[in-house]
């Protein structure tokens, strides 16, 4: 007896190839490829990318749209950002932008930096002395303009000048600066005054005065301090010490008659930080380099400066350094010493009107001259101690001078690295007005 098994994956395999082949009277038969889910998920795959694929290419092209804006408009600010700053600088030339000065400035590095820009406005900015400049450039667009999306043009705009500024004047008035020197000197400072503080309007800005001889003269009572010259341990300046009034004494009635033992009432006193602008104009006019005077300390001058323009003791005008930028203007045309270190002033007979300065007149009298005393290390003492407490320094050294002096000048000054560019040398008198401008175009290198 034979028992037949039935094999059903054998069956399923012969149904399917059954279905795979036809039969033809002419011809023997043959397959035909079968349809596989594999093959039905292509098809569905390349619908769907064929639906997408529009959408794709719209999300590329948006996306190098928006990087050829935001490229273009970086670039575009960094111009005008550039121009605002150069037009600021030409603002001592034409403070009112009638002259076509800043402008020109304007437009000039704007192009130097991005030649496509358009510059579209130049006018005076919403703080007081500055420059707005507003620019725009083209964008390659691919797909966003003719969407709607976005315009072709990206604009940008800049501010720059001056504001946010603490200055003060520093200025020698020995006997060697009166007449012209004096007086270009006033017409220069008063100048840059009223760049920095123009008539009917408030300006973020102030300004002060340190008129110095071998010492400095307070007109009013402040913090620690009383009325009148100040000697260089913060004492008050009585003339000639008790200490040597026996020198005085002891010398000839000729000599006597030579020495002023009040060589302080004749020194225009400090002017504190201020914004009221006839205040300062006034101070400025009361410089005059006349009367008796008592040698040129330039590190009195420089301490002095400093203590207008820190908030802290004995005055507290001044802001903070992180909001203001705090700027001093040293001119001297002499050596500092006390006036017995040589020179046309020189003083052979002792003492004399140069013992009352600010050293003397603490009853000290090793620190007179140049090399062996202390004068020339204070000063460079004095102009560091500004330098940390955030000051910039311009050092404007008028007349002949040695190497010695000019050096002395140099150290003092804020000039960058490999640079002398807060030092001036004006040989001339003449030259005086000029470098205040100078300096004014440098106080403009700010965007506000």
């Amino acid at each position: 007896m034979f028992t037949i098994y039935s094999d059903h994956r054998a069956d399923r395999k012969t149904t399917a190839q059954a279905c795979c082949t036809t039969t033809s009277p002419l011809r023997s038969s043959r397959r035909r490829p079968c349809p596989s889910p594999r093959e039905g998920r292509r098809g569905s795959t390349s619908a769907v990318m064929a639906l997408l694929l529009p959408i794709l290419l719209g999300v590329v092209g948006i996306a190098v749209d928006m990087g050829n804006m935001y490229m273009t408009h970086t670039k575009l600010q960094a111009a005008v950002d550039a121009g605002a700053l150069a037009g600021s600088l030409e603002l001592p030339y034409d403070p009112d932008l009638s002259k076509g000065v800043v402008s020109q400035a304007v437009e000039d590095m704007v192009q130097k930096n991005m030649e496509s820009a358009q510059v579209t406005d130049i006018s005076a900015g919403t703080e007081i002395r500055s420059v707005k400049v507003t620019a725009r450039a083209e964008v390659r667009m691919l797909l966003m303009e003719v969407l709607g999306m976005a315009d072709k043009y990206v604009e940008a705009s800049a501010m720059a000048g001056f504001n946010k500024l603490e200055v003060v004047f520093v200025i020698d008035n020995s006997g060697s600066m009166k007449g012209t020197p004096i007086t270009l000197v006033k017409q220069a400072s008063e100048e840059l005054a009223d760049l920095l503080i123009p008539d009917g309007a408030a300006a973020d800005t102030k300004v002060g005065l340190v008129p110095f001889r071998g010492k400095i003269r307070l007109g009013e009572d402040v913090d620690g301090f009383s009325e009148g010259c100040q000697n260089a341990d913060g004492s008050l300046n009585q003339g000639i010490h008790e200490d040597f009034m026996d020198e005085y004494y002891a010398l000839p009635s000729y000599y006597q008659r030579y020495i002023t033992l009040d060589t302080c009432s004749s020194i225009p006193p400090v002017l504190p930080l201020s914004k009221d602008k006839s205040k300062i104009i006034s101070a400025i006019d009361s410089q005059t380099a006349t009367g008796a005077a008592s040698g040129t300390v330039i590190s009195e001058g420089i301490k002095w400066g400093r203590n207008i323009l820190t908030p802290t003791q004995p005055f507290t005008e001044a802001g903070d350094k992180e909001d203001f930028r705090k700027i001093m203007i040293v001119l001297t045309d002499g050596d500092t010493e006390d006036g017995e270190c040589g020179g046309s002033y020189r003083a052979t007979y002792r003492p004399n009107n140069y013992w009352t300065n600010a050293y003397y007149g603490m009853g000290v009298d090793t620190a007179h001259c140049n090399d062996g005393g202390v004068l020339n290390q204070d000063m460079l003492d004095e102009a560091q101690a500004a330098k940390d407490a955030g000051i910039e320094i311009f050092a404007i050294r008028f007349g002949s001078s040695d190497n010695t002096d000019i050096n002395l000048m140099k150290a003092i000054a804020s000039s960058k690295e490999g640079t002398n560019d807060h030092y001036f040398d004006a040989p001339s008198v003449y030259d005086i007005p000029d470098i205040f401008k100078q300096i004014g175009k440098q106080l403009g290198w700010r965007l506000l």
